[in-house]
Formats: C-alpha cells, sequence, structure tokens
C-alpha cells in the first residue's frame, strides 16, 4: 500500500545533530530505510517536517521504520494511506 509518512522534528534534537556534523548521514540512514518513491523537506508549523512516499507491504514494518525517527528526531509521526493518480482510476472503475 502507496503510505505518506509526515514527521515533525523535534528543533532541540535535530539542533543537536546539525551542530555535531551528524544531521546529513542520519537523515540519508533514516531515508534509504523507507526506500521512498518520494520524499520532500520544508516546516510545517514552525517545525523541521518530511514527507517520505513510499510502499508499505506489512504494517509490521511500522516499528523498525519509525522508531529511529522517534529516537534520533524526537519525531511526531502520521502515516496516510495515498493514491496516485492511476489508484484513483482504478478505484473510480470499480465504483458501479
Amino acid at each position: 500500500m502507496r503510505v505518506l509518512l509526515q514527521a515533525h522534528l523535534d528543533t532541540e534534537k535535530t539542533n543537536d545533530l546539525i551542530h555535531s556534523g551528524k544531521m546529513p548521514q542520519v537523515m540519508q540512514e533514516i531515508v534509504a530505510a523507507f526506500k521512498p518513491e518520494a520524499s520532500y523537506f520544508t516546516a510545517t508549523g514552525g517545525v523541521r517536517t518530511m514527507f517520505l512516499v513510499f510502499d508499505m507491504q506489512d504494517s509490521a514494518q511500522m516499528p523498525p521504520l519509525t522508531e529511529p525517527l522517534f529516537e534520533r528526531f524526537g519525531a511526531e509521526v502520521d502515516y496516510t494511506p495515498v493514491m496516485n493518480a492511476d489508484d484513483l482510476q482504478k478505484g473510480l472503475s470499480q465504483i458501479k
């Protein structure tokens, strides 16, 4: 299932990672674990935020994917099932 992950990153924890020089490596490791089809980074609500769109094969993937976000970034995380245009057309074709 295609999923949109939204993670709001704790400012103090991410500031510490940035000042230590570890932020690029930590971010690369975490993003690589998701194997996203798309990733975006911005600020929402005044905090650093990342959006990742990826394929979740099994809900059992949630703990190993999410724990590093909690531990390293003090993140608040939301998962939302999403569709692309092809998925939407496929779903609409099944409505009678």
